[in-house]
């Protein structure tokens, strides 16, 4: 049977309900336990840093798995690797539960990272398999509600079950989920021929793993994980740990891709097909798809540090802020999939991109006394244009790409979305840090203590704290006491500022993207290809 003639045996829209299922809880579990970090390093007796870990551990592990997933599944079969992932994920996410210390529980994210690393590639060929063109978009809205939806639910979530009830169970709510999905997945879930073939194909020479391939990408990726997540720590260059894992990871990464082009010339099955970049719809699609990431984990990123840090939100309060963006995506997805199948994809990539770019412009109104109402509202306008991203851009990413390229499609779109999630949120901490510094030297600069209008609010406030606060000591202490307040109060509008500049970058990278979009063909709507 021809690719084009497949169909699946069981109702589409309940596969792609089965496959999202897990999806949806291993993208959760990439951010339900930021706000859990100081309950798990109280709990298991480490520090701050060392539990951050729990967070590194497993996006280095998943950042690893992401690029492979397409090379095992041609060597096992896509519904087997995928269930073996559904296991692998369970278990491990029991095991995090149960963990008596923290090296255990990092072990457990790494192995737990490894499983999830699979989940989302896998159901995102699955889904291009078992939909046609016209219905594709639809499905992809799906597969978004999970992708967009959980990491800004994953705060809130992880915020309310550490307060109420303890940080074990951000793990132990995994374990019924993926029992059901194993078992929905072994009823309704089938290869396509053309995966059948494939894997009959390559046993028939042999189990020829790529080893080589393989620590490769495991070194390359899982150092720059580690870079990007540790580098502002650290002071990035100043750092000699820092340095000689960017020396391992562009080492790594610069001998995969001349190991990948030798193993493509020889004939071999390459652990990352590099020929795809040939298509230059698919290359343009993974940078649209890298910014997308960039700007999505990078913005959930700064909207709860910036209302903690400066309006003094609790940490479930922060999660809140941005749960209407959230339900925004999900009431927006399926229109969103019902237009893909009418309207060029690239038309609704710019717009969203556009969206996007008009939001992020409209939050340089943000002050110190903003109100919750206004950042929800903010949150709501750029979520209405990432709507319009994702779906177009995983369906657009397909074209002109034939049916056994499907799992690496999807494997290269993920990794760069979450290579692009990393990258953002490293940029916005470290640029954050270097513009806040900016401006607190410019500020500092204009703060002459000569000048009569900065003395006259230091003797304002040295008046106000020796007197007006009732605070009991010398004049001298109440003048250090009003220095102190001037300088938190620089401080302060230095960090909003720096939080201005961060915004700008963003946005003006969304605008950058629009051109790009059209350099991409056409999604062809009929014909043999559309499949594609």
């Amino acid at each position: 049977m021809s690719a084009a003639a497949w169909k699946p045996k069981h109702n589409p829209w309940a596969i792609a309900l089965t496959v999202t299922l897990a999806t949806f809880m291993e993208v959760l579990d990439t951010s339900i336990a930021n706000v859990a970090l100081p309950h798990i390093a109280g709990g298991l007796g480490a520090s701050q840093d060392e539990a951050t870990w729990v967070l590194t551990s497993y996006l280095v592990s998943n950042a690893v798995i992401l690029p492979m997933s397409a090379y095992l599944t041609s060597f096992v079969g896509r519904k087997r690797f995928y269930m073996w992932c559904v296991v692998l994920f369970g278990i491990s996410s029991a095991l995090c539960g149960l963990a008596p210390s923290l090296p255990l529980l990092i072990f457990f994210r790494v192995l737990q990272g490894a499983g999830g690393g699979g989940l989302a590639p896998s159901e995102q060929a699955i889904l291009a398999d078992t939909f046609p063109p016209k219905k594709r978009g639809q499905a992809f809205a799906v597969y978004g509600l999970a992708v967009v939806a959980a990491p800004a639910i994953g705060p809130t979530l992880g915020g309310w079950i550490t307060d109420n009830y303890d940080w074990r169970w951000i793990f132990f709510i995994n374990v019924p989920v993926a029992v059901i999905s194993l078992f929905l997945t072994s009823r309704m879930v089938e290869d396509p021929p053309h995966i059948v073939e494939e894997v009959k194909r390559l046993r028939s020479k042999g189990l020829n793993l790529d080893y080589v391939g393989f620590g490769l990408l495991a070194l390359g990726f899982g150092s720059l994980e580690f870079v990007l997540d540790k580098g502002q720590e650290d002071d990035w260059f100043g750092s000699h740990l820092i340095t000689i894992f960017v020396i391992l990871c562009v080492t790594a990464l610069l001998t995969l891709l001349i190991w990948e082009i030798w193993q493509i010339r020889k004939g071999h099955k390459p652990i990352l097909d590099l020929t795809l970049f040939r298509n230059r719809t698919f290359a343009i699609s993974f940078a649209l798809m890298f910014v997308l990431g960039f700007t999505l984990f990078g913005t959930t990123v700064l909207i709860p540090q910036f209302v903690q840090t400066l309006l003094g939100y609790t940490a479930e309060q922060a999660g809140l802020v941005i749960s209407p963006g959230g339900l925004t995506v999900m009431a927006m997805m399926p229109l969103v999939g019902f237009l893909v199948g009418r309207v060029d994809p690239r038309y609704l990539i710019v717009y969203g991109f556009a969206m996007l770019a008009a939001a992020l412009a409209r939050m340089h109104t943000l002050n110190l006394e903003v109100s919750y109402a206004y950042i929800a509202m903010l949150r709501v306008f750029q979520a209405s244009g990432l709507a319009f991203l994702f779906v177009p851009i995983n369906t657009i990413a397909y074209t002109d790409v034939p049916p056994q390229k499907n799992n690496d499609v999807s494997g290269l779109t993920n990794l760069a979305r979450n290579i692009g999630g990393s990258v953002g949120t490293s940029f916005l901490v470290t640029w954050l840090a270097r513009r806040s510094q900016f401006h607190q030297d410019r500020l500092t600069s204009h703060t002459n203590p000569s000048d009569p209008a900065f003395q006259q609010k230091v003797d304002a406030l040295t008046g106000y704290f020796q007197h007006g606060a009732s605070v009991a000591g010398s004049s001298a202490q109440a003048r250090m006491m009003a220095q102190g307040n001037l300088y938190r109060e620089m401080v302060i509008h230095s960090t909003m500022l720096a939080y201005l500049d961060v915004i700008t970058v963003l946005a003006v990278g969304c605008v950058c993207m629009i051109p790009l979009v059209f350099f991409m063909k056409k999604r062809k709507t009929s014909g043999p290809m559309a499949m594609h």
